[in-house]
């Protein structure tokens, strides 16, 4: 498999941009992906954490926390309790269940820093869900995804 990365010159523009907007939709996706699939006993586990993801070739990063009402953004400056960090390319691999985590984890190309029981017990989860990301946003209702993404007053509809 030919490994794929963004280049430098793009992902150094794109570390500029600000996390808040990204991480309010990347929390929408999750809430509507996975909220009421999250077993209690890991959602109990979650509670209060903070997160971080990082798509380290783009030099993009969502945070986010578990609540008990779902997902919610988090703020820059809070410490994660679980970073997690892989490539554009190795997230839509592992998204698409094209790649396995543990592969990726013990080549180095995902990584996990902070609390890792916690972030096992998430891989876990997720694995035996069976869950195909892609098939789910497509089923996402057209309001859902034009309230994520408004039209400009500008755009013709």
């Amino acid at each position: 498999m030919t490994q794929y990365s963004i280049p430098k010159p793009i992902g150094q523009m794109m570390s500029y941009l600000p996390a808040w907007p990204g991480s309010v939709v990347f929390v929408a996706l999750l809430n509507d992906v996975l909220k009421d699939k999250l077993p209690e006993d890991v959602a109990e586990a979650m509670l209060g954490k903070q997160f971080k993801l990082v798509v380290s070739d783009a030099g993009l990063h969502f945070n986010f926390a578990w609540t008990k009402g779902g997902f919610v953004p988090g703020w820059e400056d809070a410490e994660p309790d679980l970073i997690i960090s892989a490539s554009a390319q190795d997230f839509y691999r592992l998204a698409k269940r094209e790649e396995d985590p543990d592969t990726l984890f013990f080549s180095r190309r995902l990584v996990m820093e902070g609390d890792t029981e916690l972030g096992l017990m998430i891989k876990n989860t997720l694995d035996a869900m069976e869950l195909n990301v892609f098939e789910l946003l497509k089923a996402l209702p057209a309001q859902k995804l034009s309230s994520l993404f408004p039209r400009s007053k500008f755009c013709k509809r």
